[in-house]
């Protein structure tokens, strides 16, 4: 097969499927991975295609983010609140994330000045504990979104795998009782299902505007979270099927 066929081919296979791995591709087109990440190097160079962590996905398929400007005024007391709930589970000398929600920023804002290490993809929630000498801060790096202000890409979630924390707390587009939580943006979801993995205790923390969504890309299943924290809005049935799952819900009042 010459090059350019495979490159043809490697094309036909993510537009068809929205995304494939490198392992994947390799049998396919009967060549080494090494040779597969160059094709995708060169087919992302050019806009063809969209790289991932193991992976590419398909260009255009992601909905694009709302600015972090915006979503920080989209239900903000109720974030606030759901913010002040989530950080009474916090305790001295726990390695946390939080993630580059709105309500990780508000998190972070009120997170008391004590020993702890704080990884974060989001370039508010970095700047916001930077004050606080007690906190020691890690940023995965990656490649800057600029509208939600955060890190993302294969070098945020190659920097992901080298850690290991005790809680998570993340929020999403989409939550679905049957099928989990979602992104609209295939990147961030990518990041938030890295973050999951590597962690004791996952938070979700989200108001009911997220509840009966599923966006475009899967994060995680509900075996996954061990915990969701949400506003008093969020019907009932819905957190009823949660507990019915094992997760542990906070309606708040």
């Amino acid at each position: 097969m010459l090059v350019a066929e495979r490159w043809q081919k490697i094309l036909a296979l993510v537009n068809e499927r929205g995304s494939i791995r490198v392992t994947e591709l390799s049998e396919l087109c009967g060549v080494t991975e090494e040779t597969i990440r160059r094709d995708l190097d060169k087919l992302e160079s050019e806009g063809r295609l969209m790289r991932s962590h193991g992976g590419a996905v398909r260009v255009g398929e992601s909905q694009p983010e709302i600015p972090f400007k915006e979503r920080e005024t989209v239900h903000a007391d109720l974030k606030r609140s759901i913010a002040r709930e989530a950080v009474k589970h916090i305790r001295e000398n726990d390695r946390i994330i939080l993630d580059a929600s709105t309500t990780a920023w508000y998190m972070a804002q009120i997170l008391p000045d004590e020993p702890l290490t704080v990884l974060t993809n989001s370039i508010q929630v970095a700047v916001e504990l930077s004050s606080k000498e007690k906190i020691q801060v890690v940023s995965t790096g990656g490649r800057l979104l600029p509208q939600s202000l955060s890190y993302a890409g294969p070098l945020a979630e190659r920097s992901l795998d080298t850690y290991h924390v005790d809680k998570a707390f993340l929020s999403c587009k989409g939550v679905h009782t049957a099928r989990g939580i979602s992104e609209s943006s295939e990147l961030q979801a990518l990041v938030k299902a890295k973050m999951v993995a590597i962690s004791d205790e996952v938070f979700l923390l989200a108001d009911h505007s997220k509840f009966g969504q599923q966006s475009f890309a899967h994060v995680a299943s509900w075996e996954r979270i061990g915990y969701v924290i949400t506003d008093s809005s969020t019907s009932a049935d819905s957190l009823e099927a949660l507990r019915e799952k094992g997760v542990k819900v906070t309606r708040l009042s």
